[in-house]
C-alpha cells in the first residue's frame, strides 16, 4: 500500500503544482503589467488595519498605493513580505526579535537591521508606541493582581489567540517563566473580551492598546518577572521598496515617533466601540496632524466623523448590500468555478484511471484523502512562497487540492458501477476501450460523477471564505473583518450570501442531475442496439 502510494502521490502532486504553477505564472505576468504600486500589508486584528490604512493614505500622494489588509497571522504576512506580494507592513519589534529572528532574548534594532538585511528585509521607522502583549481577568474584588498569583489558581480558565498558544514569546514560555500549569482553550482574539465579560473564561490575552480593556473593565495583570519584552510598533519592509519608491518612503518616515499609545488606543476604540470604518479612522488621525498629512489624507480628513464619535450602526439589509456586494460575490464565484474546474480537469482522468486499475484504486484515493486534511492556514502558509505571491493564485490553488477528493472517488465510483453485461455487450459490438468509455461508461456514470462535482462546488462556496487571510477577496472579507471587530452584522453580511451561493449551487447541479438521468439510461442501450 504504501509503494503503491509513492507511487501515486507525484503524479498527484505533479498534476496540482502544473495546474498552480501555470496560474502562477499568469498572475505573474498580471503583475507586472500594472506597474509601480506600493503594497501595503496588514494583519488581521483591528490595530493592524487601522496602521495600514495609515500607510497607505500618507503615502497615497506620492505613490500609487495598494492596501492588502486582513492577511491572517505573523506567518502569512511574513511570507507574503518575503515572496514580494507587498513591500511594508506594520508589525512589533518583540515580534520581530522574537517570533521572526527566534531570539530568546529581545534584541536591538540595530541588531535586527543586521539579521534582516541577509534576507533582504528591513525594519525602520519606530511609531511612538509599544502595544506590548498582556494577560487580563475580570476586574473583580477576588480577582488576582499579578501573573504570579496564576500559579497557585488551578481552577482559572484560559481562553487565549491560537497565536499567542503557539507563539515562543508567547504562552509556551510564560507558562514556564511563571510555572503556570494550566491547559489554554483557544479563542479568536476578536471574541475573547466578550467570552471572559459572559464568564466563559477567566484569563485572556490582550494587547496593552485594545480599546475594549476599560470598556470591559478589565484588570491588566502586573508582569512582575518582566517576562514580556517592548513591542514598539515599527515597519517591517523590504529593502527595495524604499529604493523603488523614494518619494513615498520619505511620506512614511514622517510618522515616525508621532503615533502615541494614547491616539492607538482611541482609534482602535473608534473602530471597536462606534463602528468607524478604518479608512475614515486613518484620515481622522491624519487631518489632525498636518506634519505627516498626505493629500489624500487630507480629502478624506473633511467627511471623518468626529474622534470617538460613534457612528450609526448599519443594519444587516445595509451591511448585505453595500458597496462591496457585487465586487465580492464575482470575487467568489470566480474562486470556486475555477477551482471546481481545474479539480475536474484533473480528477475526472483520475478517477477513471482508478476504475481501470484496480490496484491504483486505494493509494489513488489515500493520497487525494491526505491532501484534503492539511489545514486550510498551514496550506495557504506554504503556497505563498512556492508561488511567490498572494491573493488569487494561492487561494485557487487551495481550493483546487479540497476540491478533488469528491471528484476522484465519485468518478471511480460511476465508472466502476456501470454494469458489467453492457461492457461485454460493447466489447461484443466491437467498440474498443476508448470508444466503450466515451459511448458508454461516461453517460451511464455521468450522474454520479456529476454528483461529486456537486459536493466539490458546495464544499468549495464555503472554504473559499479563506481566500481573504491572504487578500484573496470574497464573503470572507467580511467575515474576517467582522471577526477582527466583534461585529455580528458584518460577519452575518459575509456568511448569509456564502449560505445562499451554496444553496443555489446544489440546486443547479441536482437539476442537472435529473437531466443527466433522465438522458443516460435511454442514450447508452440505443447505442448498443444500433
Amino acid at each position: 500500500m504504501l509503494r503503491r502510494a509513492a507511487t501515486v502521490l507525484p503524479a498527484l502532486a505533479t498534476a496540482a503544482l502544473v495546474a498552480c504553477s501555470a496560474a502562477g505564472a499568469a498572475n505573474t505576468g498580471a503583475a507586472d503589467a500594472t506597474g509601480a504600486t506600493l503594497r501595503i500589508g496588514s494583519k488581521r486584528f483591528t490595530e493592524s488595519y487601522i496602521l495600514g490604512e495609515l500607510l497607505a493614505q500618507t503615502a497615497a500622494a506620492q505613490a500609487r498605493v495598494e492596501h492588502r489588509q486582513g492577511l491572517g497571522n505573523t506567518a502569512i504576512v511574513l511570507a507574503a513580505l518575503k515572496s514580494g506580494s507587498i513591500d511594508v507592513y506594520p508589525e512589533y519589534t518583540g515580534t520581530i526579535s522574537l517570533e521572526i529572528l527566534k531570539h530568546t532574548q529581545p534584541a536591538t534594532l540595530e541588531q535586527m537591521q543586521r539579521e534582516l538585511a541577509a534576507q533582504g528585509l528591513g525594519v525602520a521607522i519606530p511609531l511612538g508606541f509599544n502595544n506590548t502583549y498582556a494577560l487580563a481577568v475580570r476586574g473583580d474584588a477576588g480577582s488576582p493582581r499579578k501573573l504570579s498569583e496564576l500559579a497557585a489558581r488551578r481552577g482559572l480558565r484560559y481562553g487565549l489567540s491560537h497565536e499567542f498558544i503557539g507563539r515562543a514569546d508567547g504562552w509556551p514560555g510564560l507558562a514556564r517563566q511563571y510555572g503556570i500549569g494550566a491547559a489554554p482553550r483557544g479563542l479568536d482574539h476578536g471574541i475573547a473580551y466578550e467570552a471572559l465579560a459572559q464568564k466563559q473564561v477567566d484569563v485572556i490575552d490582550i494587547y496593552s492598546t485594545d480599546a475594549k480593556i476599560s470598556q470591559y473593565g478589565l484588570r491588566v495583570l502586573e508582569d512582575d518577572r518582566g517576562y514580556f519584552p517592548r513591542y514598539d510598533a515599527v515597519l517591517l519592509y523590504r529593502l527595495d521598496a524604499a529604493q523603488r519608491f523614494p518619494a513615498a518612503w520619505k511620506a512614511l518616515r514622517a510618522l515616525e515617533g508621532r503615533i502615541s499609545a494614547t491616539d492607538m488606543i482611541a482609534m482602535n476604540a473608534a473602530a471597536e466601540l462606534h463602528g468607524q470604518p478604518f479608512a475614515a479612522i486613518a484620515s481622522d488621525w491624519l487631518g489632525r496632524h498636518p506634519a505627516s498629512i498626505s493629500a489624500a489624507g487630507a480629502s478624506h480628513a473633511a467627511a471623518a466623523p468626529a474622534p470617538g464619535a460613534p457612528a450609526s450602526v448599519p443594519t444587516l439589509w445595509r451591511r448585505l448590500f453595500a458597496d462591496d456586494f457585487w465586487p465580492l460575490t464575482r470575487q467568489h464565484i470566480l474562486l470556486v468555478a475555477l477551482s471546481v474546474a481545474m479539480a475536474s480537469a484533473i480528477g475526472i482522468p483520475l478517477g477513471i484511471l482508478a476504475a481501470y486499475r484496480p490496484r491504483l484504486r486505494e493509494p489513488v484515493m489515500a493520497v487525494a484523502g491526505t491532501l484534503q486534511t492539511i489545514p486550510s492556514l498551514a496550506l495557504l502558509a506554504m503556497l505563498i512562497p512556492l508561488l511567490g505571491t498572494i491573493g488569487t493564485m494561492p487561494a485557487l490553488c487551495a481550493l483546487f487540492v479540497y476540491a478533488l477528493l469528491p471528484i476522484i472517488r465519485n468518478t471511480c465510483t460511476g465508472i466502476s458501477g456501470v454494469p458489467q453485461g453492457l461492457k461485454q455487450a460493447a466489447a461484443a459490438l466491437g467498440l474498443r476501450s476508448t470508444q466503450r468509455l466515451k459511448e458508454v461508461e461516461l453517460p451511464l456514470a455521468a450522474p454520479v460523477i456529476l454528483a461529486g462535482v456537486k459536493t466539490a462546488a458546495v464544499m468549495s462556496v464555503g472554504t473559499a471564505t479563506i481566500a481573504a487571510f491572504i487578500g484573496a477577496g470574497g464573503y470572507g472579507e467580511r467575515i474576517t473583518t467582522g471577526l477582527a471587530l466583534n461585529d455580528n452584522t458584518l460577519m452575518l453580511a459575509g456568511a448569509l450570501p456564502a449560505a445562499l451561493l451554496a444553496l443555489l449551487t446544489q440546486g443547479l447541479f441536482e437539476w442537472m442531475e435529473r437531466g443527466f438521468k433522465a438522458s443516460a439510461a435511454a442514450r447508452a442501450p440505443a447505442r448498443l442496439r444500433a
